[in-house]
């Protein structure tokens, strides 16, 4: 029996704000035990029904600037007048015990995490049209219109940046794009450099 040596992956998938990325993820981890997904520190206030520390961990202004500071942060980025960050410390961690980590930040961050880890594969969502994610904004019921438009004209300068991924889904059929995303993990877990680290008692026998 073969004993695997593994390393988790780290990915970023960015959208634009109502593209449907967070209920993309969220179904891909359903179906994938060895994804897991970076939960961020922000300074923006709860939605209904989020959980500190499972959805963000809620922290204030200073706690968040301190945590800048002190070079807690593996990225870090001002959207909406509030912050975002992930930790340095919890990513590393997960890497090591072989789990892909997706990092669902904008592409801000995206630039910041390249930086570090030049190995990171990024995915971008986009909706099928203009019209598709305005209505999505608005049968969201939560925004006025007043800030549909903001995201909306935020949405036009997210997408711009398109080109500095590896890979781009269009979520037109949710599960037609939630199989597309599934896809470039495996793919990326059946790469040579991958299974070569992974399966080196395997590989070792049948060559030995």
């Amino acid at each position: 029996m073969s004993v695997s040596t593994k390393t988790g992956q780290l990915y970023v998938v960015s959208a634009p704000s109502g593209a449907g990325k967070t209920s993309l993820v969220s179904k891909l981890l359903q179906q994938d035990p060895n994804i897991s997904v970076s939960v961020s520190h922000t300074t923006r206030n709860p939605r209904p029904g989020e959980i500190d520390g499972t959805n963000y961990n809620f922290v204030s202004v200073s706690e968040f600037e301190k945590l800048i500071d002190d070079g807690d942060f593996l990225e870090h980025a001002k959207v909406f007048s509030n912050y975002y960050g992930t930790s340095q410390k919890w990513v590393d961690e997960q890497l090591r015990q072989g789990i892909d980590i997706i990092l669902e930040i904008d592409w801000q961050g995206a630039q910041q995490v390249r930086r570090r880890h030049p190995d990171v594969i990024s995915i971008f969502i986009l909706p099928p049209s203009r019209e598709a994610l305005r209505e999505r904004l608005s049968n969201r019921g939560q925004d006025s219109e007043t800030v549909i438009d903001d995201r909306m004209a935020e949405a036009r300068s997210e997408s711009s940046h398109y080109p500095e991924y590896d890979y781009l889904v269009i979520n037109d059929s949710f599960e037609e794009a939630l199989s597309e995303l599934a896809s470039v993990f495996v793919c990326q877990r059946l790469r040579q450099t991958r299974q070569a680290n992974s399966q080196r008692a395997l590989l070792s026998g049948l060559l030995s």
